[in-house]
């Protein structure tokens, strides 16, 4: 609509209007809007965003992969990130099922009192950011 000053295109599936005054509004394929783009770049979203949960059961954590993973290991090792991505936030649940020694690779920046208490038997979650250069983590207690 050119008096509104509206354009509409779709990517790969991906429906996309935008306004020249706002910016973006993204559909699912269904027509249902996911979220709003401001005319500044940051996105609103419309409906709640959730990630799939990865099993990764080796301590290294792939962040291209998924933000979220559940981890069991079945021996120690070193709590790692690859393909650290700038920006990137996002939670792990540790099962430690049998006081496996838990150490931090160079660019995993975490406390020696988080890595003492996940070394212990229990269930842990850990949250994490991102720099693009290191990758923060902090802990909960043992949960179960």
């Amino acid at each position: 609509n050119g008096t509104l000053g509206l354009s509409v295109y779709s990517v790969s599936g991906t429906s996309y209007i935008t306004e020249a005054r706002a910016a973006a509004i993204v559909f699912e394929t269904n027509g249902t809007a996911r979220q709003t783009i401001d005319s500044s770049g940051n996105v609103l979203f419309a409906q709640a965003v959730r990630a799939t949960i990865t099993t990764d059961n080796d301590l290294s954590f792939d962040m291209n992969a998924a933000s979220n993973f559940k981890c069991t290991p079945t021996a120690g090792g070193a709590l790692t990130f690859t393909n650290i991505t700038s920006g990137q936030t996002g939670n792990i649940i540790l099962v430690n099922g049998s006081n496996y020694a838990i150490t931090a690779a160079a660019t995993t920046k975490v406390s020696s009192t988080c890595l003492a208490t996940i070394s212990a038997t229990g269930t842990y979650w850990l949250s994490y950011y991102s720099d693009g250069t290191n990758v923060y983590v902090a802990n909960t207690g043992a949960l179960a």
